[in-house]
């Protein structure tokens, strides 16, 4: 937290040692792959080091999270580049030059479907939200504005939860027959849908270890880590452009899944309207009849 070092200063060691590594990689030796391994390595903890730096001491910034974001593009771009270019150059084989620009395209579109899907969820998110104050449903008196956030948290101080988590699956059961009148039921989602799953992420996540199956990070190190040392890219990058491809799948299988939910419940609270409605337009009705 006392460091001089800044996190933009990190972000940009980061890339240098990025480049570093595909110069390694270009040469296409197995030394040379070895040494552009253990560099790349390095770099990508850097990587991992200026987000959580700017949180600790409060120097973060929007240019540096551009930065970042746009650094560890570059680097890929880059390390793949050099990494296939150099096996082409050794063996002649044109497949390689295939495999860079897979390695590329699939990079972007994990980018890019990550930023869309986030925007998706936040947007159904405050529309739920706000749907649901508009019922009276949530206290916004207590409101801290965490709902915002892009994770899957749920609302805290709503009676009416956001789109639940794995976590909120396992008391949903049990709290269905205490659910009051005007209180919408949370809508079950993917995570739900897989059986032992909550126990299973419980778990992991109590013992500090990933739930995701197969994302950015084991894509990369598989390229640029394990497949050079190795000597081995050619498989290693078809299995992790398979497995990453996969995920994909998934995340978007997910997010269907979490709008269709989201439509669900939206027209809940349509239907909750009009009985609420009814209920409060009868005393008055009555009283015109008399």
């Amino acid at each position: 937290m006392w460091t001089r070092v800044t996190p933009n200063q990190i972000t940009w060691a980061a890339l240098v040692l990025g480049i570093g590594a595909a110069a390694c990689f270009a040469q296409g030796d197995w030394q040379w792959l070895v040494a552009g391994a253990v560099v790349y390595h390095v770099s990508f903890i850097l990587d991992c080091m200026d987000g959580k730096l700017a949180r600790l001491t409060g120097k973060g910034s929007a240019f540096g999270a551009w930065l970042d974001y746009i650094f560890d593009r570059v680097r890929v771009l880059v390390c793949a580049i050099a990494l296939m270019g150099g096996q082409y150059q050794r063996t002649e084989d044109v497949t390689y030059i295939w495999l860079a620009v897979a390695v590329v395209f699939l990079d972007m579109l994990r980018y890019m479907d990550a930023l869309e899907i986030w925007k998706v969820r936040l947007n159904m998110r405050r529309r739920q939200r706000e749907r649901a104050e508009e019922l009276g449903l949530i206290d916004t008196s207590q409101d801290n504005g965490s709902d915002d956030d892009a994770d899957d948290t749920p609302v805290k101080t709503a009676k009416v939860p956001a789109q639940p988590t794995a976590g909120d699956a396992s008391a949903a059961d049990a709290a269905a027959t205490a659910t009051p009148a005007h209180v919408v039921p949370p809508a079950k989602t993917f995570i739900t849908r897989l059986p032992g799953y909550v126990r299973l992420r419980d778990f992991l996540v109590s013992h500090r270890i990933r739930i995701h199956l197969f994302s950015g990070i084991e894509f990369q190190m598989t390229i640029f880590i394990v497949a050079p040392l190795l000597n081995q890219i050619f498989w290693p990058t078809v299995a992790a452009g398979a497995l990453l491809l996969a995920f994909e799948v998934l995340v978007v299988y997910r997010l269907l899944l979490a709008t269709r939910a989201f439509q669900r419940t939206m027209a809940r609270y349509d239907r909750l309207e009009a009985e609420m409605t009814s209920e409060t337009s009868s005393p008055s009705e009555q009283a015109t009849l008399v």
